[in-house]
């Protein structure tokens, strides 16, 4: 196959949601993918399994001891302050929304994300194949792109705010903010619930003029969507985003035509599972610790910063003399607090620990056992922390997929709290705004059930990429972008 490669991220993607859209169907354009391509059922996210660790893993083909996306929320040591993505409107308000936006909208790219870990946008252009983008987190690429003046509300952003120029794909849109050309496409400054439209609106215009070999397809509504109604109610915003992708195939004749010239891979970043019950996690800790505030109010006497993300949380000790002595204390007042599944964190050698109702599970790369994608161990401790199997020197975790990589580069990531924990399935933590999706769906955890996102494709050229996973079976958003690189590079 030599044409396009469009990779459509349909955000928060169940497989088993997107299997009775297809089955119903109320996805025509992705059952033709499936039935003229690959469906492995599942693809293991990064943990945390929150969107800009996803979407940094995805955009990169690395987790995040590469890339240094921590969380949704995270503390930077280097700044001395709290780092929010936007978790709701209330934390954002919270920790003050130009840091909000600025963070999101600039620093993400420019300053958090590794400048070492190439982007599929960066590899891309720098074999001077035509990149493309909408509305996505990770846009780092090889061209600038100045603030859009195309409508009144643009206008204001670039005048205000958004002065900037960024980096990124060679035709490039981002909300309303910044757009590589004029279109006519309004994304109403990405509010839910249009910005696949958008993403539509604008792509269909690049595929009406033949503006791109690579473009990135961002369907992100389904996540909103899913937090608010739950992911049983997904095959709705599967519907929704489908039509997005017909839009999308119109132009070459229809989603059969595409097909017979083109390459698309279909990816969730994460999976989303039921919330019942929140977990107060700064109240758990705030008896023994005095927490950092949002506000960043008396940070001087601050012992401890709370990052909560939706399913997933860290914890940082922010007197570096006093990480040794909290530490112990910090992991018990957790795994004492209802809701919290896994505790996880370095211990004083350097290995990696995860303590559960199973006990403790020790680890560090070595040689005792492989996991299914061949990377090598050395265990010590409980198995059953993670539910894993051990036997012929290979270790399973199916409960917990892919559990001790994902485990160790949250660990090892630079930016990544001291302790890390995951919340049991049906529990959520709020954010720093008191917001949860008790009722509807949420993501975040180390559990399998927001962790194993959906995954198709088809037309890709055949290589190692591919090779390798079609033989161990062991999918994960990691493979995308080296899966969309290898395909050019086979051409």
């Amino acid at each position: 196959m030599t044409g396009k490669l469009v990779l459509a991220v349909i955000d928060g993607c169940k497989p088993s949601m997107l299997r009775r859209a297809i089955d119903t169907g109320r996805a025509p354009a992705l059952k033709a993918i499936e039935e003229r391509g690959t469906n492995p059922e599942s693809c293991v996210a990064a943990f945390p399994s929150v969107t800009p660790v996803c979407a940094a893993s995805i955009a990169t083909g690395t987790l995040q001891d590469v890339h240094r996306i921590p969380s949704m929320n995270w503390y930077s040591r280097a700044e001395s302050r709290y780092v929010e993505y936007g978790s709701s409107f209330a934390a954002s308000w919270r920790f003050g929304i130009g840091k909000q936006l600025t963070d999101t909208v600039y620093n993400m790219n420019a300053e958090h994300l590794n400048p070492a870990a190439l982007t599929v946008f960066e590899a891309l252009d720098d074999q001077d194949i035509r990149t493309a983008g909408t509305t996505y987190l990770m846009y780092r690429g090889r061209h600038e792109h100045k603030p859009s003046k195309e409508f009144a509300l643009s206008r204001v952003a670039a005048s205000t705010m958004f002065r900037k120029p960024i980096l990124g794909p060679r035709e490039f849109f981002y909300a309303d903010l910044f757009a590589s050309r004029q279109t006519g496409c309004f994304g109403q400054m990405g509010m839910p619930g249009v910005r696949d439209q958008h993403t539509g609106c604008v792509s269909t215009y690049l595929a009406e003029h033949d503006l791109f070999d690579f473009l990135l397809f961002s369907l992100p509504d389904n996540d909103a969507y899913s937090h608010k109604h739950g992911p049983h109610a997904q095959v709705e915003s599967i519907a929704a985003a489908d039509r997005q992708l017909e839009r999308l195939f119109h132009p070459f004749g229809g989603t059969e035509a595409y097909l017979d010239q083109h390459a698309v891979i279909i990816v969730a970043d994460h999976s989303h599972a039921p919330v019942e019950a929140t977990i107060d996690l700064a109240e758990a800790v705030a008896a023994d610790w005095t927490v950092l505030r949002p506000s960043g109010a008396r940070a001087a006497d601050a012992e401890i910063a709370v990052c909560p993300a939706q399913r997933s949380a860290m914890l940082y000790v922010l007197r570096p003399d006093a990480r040794e002595k909290a530490l112990a204390p910090l992991v018990h007042a957790s795994q004492e607090t209802d809701g919290v599944d896994l505790a996880m964190w370095l211990d004083a050698e350097g290995r990696a620990v995860i303590a559960g109702d199973g006990g403790e599970l020790r680890f560090a790369p070595g040689d005792d056992v492989t996991d299914a994608r061949g990377r090598a161990w050395e265990v010590h401790g409980e198995p059953g922390a993670v539910q894993a199997d051990i036997a012929d020197g290979r270790i399973t975790t199916p409960v917990y997929p892919d559990a001790l990589s994902r485990v160790w580069a949250a660990l090892t990531c630079p930016t990544s709290g001291d302790v890390l924990l995951s919340a049991a399935p049906s529990w959520e933590f709020p954010d720093w705004g008191g917001q949860a999706h008790v009722g509807g769906g949420s993501h975040g955890s180390l559990h399998r059930v927001d962790s194993e996102g959906a995954l198709l494709f088809s037309g890709l050229a055949p290589t190692g990429v591919l090779s390798a996973r079609e033989a161990d079976g062991a999918w994960s958003i990691t493979d995308v972008a080296p899966m969309a690189v290898a395909h050019f590079g086979a051409r």
